[in-house]
């Protein structure tokens, strides 16, 4: 795979399949990983990415009325996270950073659970064991460490199932991504590193921290590497496709750099306007991954105005459920906190439970007056 010498580095460098035009072309080997992609399948994949997006613009939408404290927009990422997300078997397991909500949508995660962190409603947002997905990570770069791990295991239980771990460019320049590359590569554990190279580690472009293609990085811990492009939905199931037959078979880890583009805001805390260039802006929303494929879809005329109302039907039905989910959502009673902590009871935990049950229990007895106020007879509303 030819690469260039900058982290920024051209097309020519990418595996494509669907150019920024739409128009599908060959990519050597990669071709035959997405031989079974027809008309129907593509279909799925649209409906996927515009679902997704009307999610993403819908949480936006919360926070900004004051629904939500924080979100973190995946707009410009949906070929990156669905292209890979789909290729996954029910037995995987992902682990993921704060971003992957589209994962998290192939994964089957209930719409309201992506929201109870972000609400602040609970600690954790859903069981990772019902949908084999671990809880977003938001310390960064965490994750790759928990799938290494994890990917031991399935070695260990002689298994033929694979662990994920998505992270960003940002991530690369953590220790812990580098040490579970290290361990990755030592025990051969059956993981994929999946970086979505989105250009900016919150205001810090990514050339400052990566001089070479990061996807350069991880042949040096003897992990084999591929560039992608990011914003063709095709390639990454391609990619990740190949990466996953090669950690079922015994071949080992992979590390795939899929290069896009966030769109919007590193978090909605975050304003890009203040470090980033309307014209780079303006260059990438031409390569958007959802318009790509809209263009191949017409071409093959499966692009119907029926099929248009039935993905936006379906992208309002989300929005709304989703919606109904944040605003309903029940406010957690104080001594869940306590919960899901541990699997097995923990005399710690329990003498913590036991000292807050006491603290909150002595608001129950009225308010506390001082011995002037009891000897008046008065209480001030200050001492409520």
């Amino acid at each position: 795979m030819p690469l260039n010498d900058t982290a920024s580095a051209g097309e020519d460098s990418l595996i494509q399949l669907l150019t920024p035009a739409g128009v599908r072309q060959s990519s050597g080997d990669y071709d035959r990983w997405v031989a079974d992609v027809d008309g129907p399948a593509l279909q799925a994949l649209y409906e996927d990415m515009v679902v997704v997006r009307r999610i993403d613009a819908e949480a936006t939408a919360l926070q900004r009325q004051g629904e939500l404290a924080l979100w973190p927009p995946l707009l410009g990422q949906e070929a990156a996270q669905i292209g890979s997300g789909r290729a996954l078997r029910e037995d995987d397991f992902v682990f993921s950073s704060y971003r992957e909500n589209a994962v998290a949508y192939c994964r089957g995660v209930d719409f309201t659970d992506i929201l109870r962190v972000w609400r602040g409603n609970a600690s954790s947002g859903w069981d990772p064991f019902s949908i084999n997905m671990a809880t977003p990570q938001v310390i960064i770069g965490a994750q790759t460490l928990h799938a290494t791990g994890y990917a031991m295991g399935i070695q260990n239980d002689g298994a033929d199932s694979v662990a994920v771990t998505y992270f960003g460019d940002g991530a690369t320049s953590q220790g812990d991504v580098n040490e579970a590359m290290v361990f990755a590569a030592s025990y051969q554990a059956p993981v994929i590193f999946f970086c979505q190279n989105n250009h900016w580690a919150i205001s810090e472009p990514v050339g400052l921290q990566a001089h070479v293609p990061i996807a350069n990085r991880a042949p040096g811990f003897g992990i084999p590497s591929v560039r992608v492009d990011g914003n063709d939905v095709l390639a990454c199931l391609a990619v990740t496709r190949e990466a996953l037959d090669r950690a079922r078979s015994g071949g080992g880890p992979s590390f795939i750099e899929a290069v896009t583009y966030r769109m919007g805001p590193h978090t909605t805390a975050d304003d890009p306007t203040k470090y980033r260039d309307a014209n780079e802006l303006e260059d990438w929303a031409a390569k958007d991954p959802i318009s790509r494929l809209s263009v191949l879809l017409d071409s093959l005329g499966l692009l119907t105005p029926d099929f248009l109302a039935a993905v936006n039907a379906k992208a309002n039905d989300v929005a709304a459920r989703l919606r109904a989910g944040c605003i309903e959502m029940p406010e957690p009673a104080p001594m869940d906190v306590f919960k899901h902590v541990y699997s097995t009871p923990n005399s710690w935990l329990d003498r913590q439970q036991e000292n807050y049950g006491r603290y909150l229990a002595s608001f129950d007895s009225g308010p506390v007056e001082s011995e002037s106020q009891k000897s008046s007879g008065t209480a001030t509303e200050g001492s409520l």
